[in-house]
């Protein structure tokens, strides 16, 4: 039998989400963009494809290879992702 649950926390937020599909020179993403104040102005980008995420900021954008390596992205599809995230992410 399992003893009381520990939680380390349990808080509701509000989020505000976008949905955007968009086509690059290789593939097709689709992605849930979140944007709360729980990650300190960076945002929860999901990848429904491939059932990946990360939270993200313009910071992490331009941090070589991690684009690639969150994703699981070849250079070419990383580079048609970040060219997106840098126009939206604030």
């Amino acid at each position: 039998m399992m003893g009381e649950r520990f939680y380390l926390y349990d808080d509701t937020v509000e989020a505000a989400v976008r949905f955007v599909s968009f086509v690059g020179e290789r593939q097709r993403f689709d992605l849930a963009l979140i944007e709360t104040d729980r990650f300190y102005g960076k945002w929860l980008v999901l990848d429904l494809q491939s059932n990946r995420f990360a939270i993200l900021g313009r910071d992490d954008l331009e941090e070589p290879g991690y684009i690639e390596h969150a994703y699981q992205l070849h250079e070419q599809d990383a580079n048609d992702l970040r060219a997106f995230l840098e126009e939206y992410l604030s």
